[in-house]
């Protein structure tokens, strides 16, 4: 970014250059803070803030109360009930040079009155690139989990942080009676490729990066989402604390650990600008081997006496600064565009590179995302282009020099074919009535990429999960002809024993794998009825709505048969549509999938082989055990989310729309036409004071 310099600036065009950098700022903040879609990079959204303070350091009178200079974060988003925040969450001051850690060390002596030769010591630790999150508790229990928001006010997810294993919901030892564990939730690299896999397997979001990843699983209405992924937590800081453990910066993160947090075991006690300065290069060395994402190295004050005298300065401490990394990025060549086909008949487009190291990993292939994108950039073979790896997992393109475009080079045209089986490729409506970005073979089962694809996904470890089968022993045995369909998994070992073939005689197959291989197989003969409608594979069915049609329809046999007569506006449909969370684009998905004669078939012969279970016991001796629930209202004494869970505990059924196979509806002051529907139904209704006592709760 060029900026015009500041010293050629009058007041009044600084100020307008304030005012529009201000929005543009603004802009970006709601992005990233509250919808997790950043459309810049970090170190360009770093700039714009540095020429922002830079104006104001130049022209004070720019720096009003609404300036964003006092403010942190964003406004908390209105899907989440708010909660304050006892002690504010601010942000750091950041620096980008050797130069000035050097002054922030010595602005920090100046200030304490210190001289160069008294002792002071900092903590060195990795930056966390997640969401900042403070978690309260009381006598040492989890009571409320609140996002960092703008500082004063954050979104109340204290049940989707409940979901994160390393959440303590109980601390260890003696705590005070009241401590705010502040920290980052994230997700490590390796995660998030295999969930970003997931999501374009279900034609759902690609998030850009493990941050995006992580903010966006947390901010999930149904905490049923959030449970299934793979977040983590550092602990680093904390907010109030009724009676102070330790003296340092050190010692409260060691009080932290003791009491069941896991803290960053790269933090480093270092005493001078130098050894700073030192552990940043090291964490920047090892930053691509860590597993998970960091932009930057955090220097405290370890002693918080002299923290407390620092104090703050607009939205930041005096007491603590982020040193951030430089963007990592590289220039190659892009030698082709190949068309890769997923299970669900996805063409993702990938770039083939001339290979280039970018932040220590060599990188021949890069993520084009899809035809829009290419189109939007302008992609075209032969194009010198600028990777970047995003979130130092996925590259991506992410700009094209135009001034080394050679001559010749012609706009790329996204193929309107299926490159593995010829069939034509197609972009379906979305939920919203608009052309999906993703263009699809419609090749369906006869399509070799799908067919090897959907395999992979039938055997994995969410659904199936049949040990000994991974992706390579799938592909070996489908360009075999031993497995064609999931059913032929099952007749694997009669047709070995009728002697049609040996595996024993293969490369890297013994006796005792092949052995183990058999049993592995035979113990997936019975399968949880979720897994079982998960593997199978059915667009727009992950493993939360698998488990929601498990739990709806209590066996397979009655999935199938409202499935088959799901034709749209019938009764049928209408059913699945209800059940809470699916929705008219999953029941169609469904419907789809169950009208396929080539999938019936399929099926026909799949559960010969396998007898699907209905899902583990709920509290089926309640008295709402079995019977469809509808919530409406404002409920007073639970969140919606809770509700859902409680009636999923004691065995009811929630529904999102009234009919007439509701049996109950709970209804909260401001029940509108649910409760009228009801009524005309003539539906039992009752209060959420009677759902408790009706369910034992008092």
């Amino acid at each position: 970014m060029k900026f015009k310099s500041i010293d050629q600036l009058s007041p009044k065009v600084a100020r307008a250059e304030h005012m529009l950098l201000g929005a543009e700022i603004a802009e970006h903040d709601r992005r990233y803070y509250q919808d997790d879609a950043p459309t810049i990079s970090d170190s360009d959204y770093d700039a714009l803030r540095r020429r922002y303070e830079a104006l104001e350091a130049a022209f004070p009178e720019l720096h009003a109360a609404e300036s964003l200079t006092r403010k942190v974060g964003a406004a908390p988003s209105q899907k989440f009930a708010k909660a304050k925040h006892a002690v504010p969450m601010l942000s750091l001051g950041n620096v980008f040079s050797d130069e000035e850690v050097h002054e922030f060390v010595a602005r920090v002596r100046r200030f304490l009155g210190l001289k160069d030769e008294a002792p002071l010591a900092f903590t060195a630790e990795p930056k966390i690139d997640g969401l900042s999150c403070s978690l309260r508790y009381e006598r040492g229990e989890l009571v409320t989990a609140a996002t960092r928001g703008d500082g004063f006010e954050g979104e109340d997810v204290t049940a989707n942080v409940r979901t994160i294993a390393e959440v303590p919901h109980r601390l260890k030892g003696d705590v005070p009676a009241v401590l705010e564990a502040r920290g980052e939730v994230y997700m490590n690299r390796a995660d998030f490729a295999v969930l970003n896999e997931r999501q374009a397997e279900q034609a759902k979001m690609i998030y850009a990066n493990p941050r995006n990843s992580a903010a966006g699983s947390l901010r999930q209405i149904d905490a049923g989402v959030t449970a299934e992924r793979p977040l983590r937590f550092f602990a680093y800081a904390w907010g109030e604390v009724s009676e102070m453990p330790a003296k340092t910066q050190a010692g409260m993160l060691d009080f932290l650990h003791q009491a069941g947090f896991v803290t960053n075991r790269l933090t480093k006690l270092c005493h001078s600008a130098d050894e700073m300065i030192a552990h940043y290069r090291a964490i920047e060395q090892r930053r691509s081997s860590l597993g998970y994402d960091i932009d930057g190295v955090v220097y405290k004050v370890d002693d918080l006496s002299f923290q407390e005298r620092l104090g703050f300065v607009s939205r930041a401490p005096r007491w603590a600064v982020a040193h951030k990394f430089p963007a990592e990025q590289a220039k190659t060549v892009l030698r082709a565009i190949d068309i890769q086909v997923g299970r669900t008949g996805a063409l993702t487009p990938v770039a083939r590179l001339d290979p280039v190291t970018v932040g220590g990993v060599v990188v021949q292939n890069a993520t084009l995302h899809n035809e829009d994108e290419i189109a939007r950039k302008d992609i075209r073979v032969g194009d010198t282009v600028v990777i970047q790896r995003a979130g130092d997992v996925i590259p991506q393109v992410v700009e094209v020099l135009l001034d080394k475009r050679p001559h010749g080079a012609h706009a790329y045209k996204f193929p309107h074919t299926c490159p593995a089986c010829g069939s034509a490729a197609v972009r379906e409506m979305d939920d919203k009535g608009e052309e999906d970005v993703v263009r699809r073979c419609t090749g369906g089962l006869i399509c070799p990429a799908q067919a090897v694809e959907r395999l992979k996904h039938f055997c994995s470890r969410l659904a199936m999960d049949i040990e000994g089968l991974g992706d390579k022993q799938i592909e070996l045995f489908y360009e075999k002809g031993l497995i064609k369909t999931p059913a032929d998994i099952f007749t694997l070992q009669k047709r070995s024993e009728a002697g049609e073939f040996d595996l024993t005689q293969w490369e890297g197959f013994g006796e005792t794998s092949v052995r183990n291989l058999f049993a592995s197989i035979e113990q997936r003969r019975q399968i949880p009825l979720n897994r079982f409608i998960f593997a199978l594979g059915i667009r727009r069915i992950g493993e939360t709505n698998a488990r929601r049609l498990a739990r709806h329809f209590g066996t397979f046999e009655a999935l199938r048969a409202a499935a088959r007569h799901a034709s749209e506006g019938s009764e049928a449909r209408e059913e699945i549509n209800n059940i809470d969370g699916v929705g008219d684009v999953v029941a169609e998905a469904v419907a789809d999938f169950f009208i396929e004669e080539h999938n019936e078939t399929a099926l026909d012969a799949l559960l010969r082989e396998v007898e699907p279970q209905p899902m583990e016991a709920v509290a089926n001796d309640s008295p709402v055990a079995g019977k469809t629930v509808v919530f409406t209202g404002s409920l007073e004494r639970l969140t919606r989310d809770e509700a859902k869970a409680q009636a999923d505990r004691f065995g009811a059924k929630v529904s999102g729309s009234v009919s007439k196979k509701t049996d109950l509806v709970v209804a909260g002051p401001g029940a509108g036409s649910k409760l009228t529907k009801a009524q005309e139904l003539g539906i039992e209704v009752i209060s959420e004071d009677e759902w408790f006592r009706r369910t034992g709760q008092g």
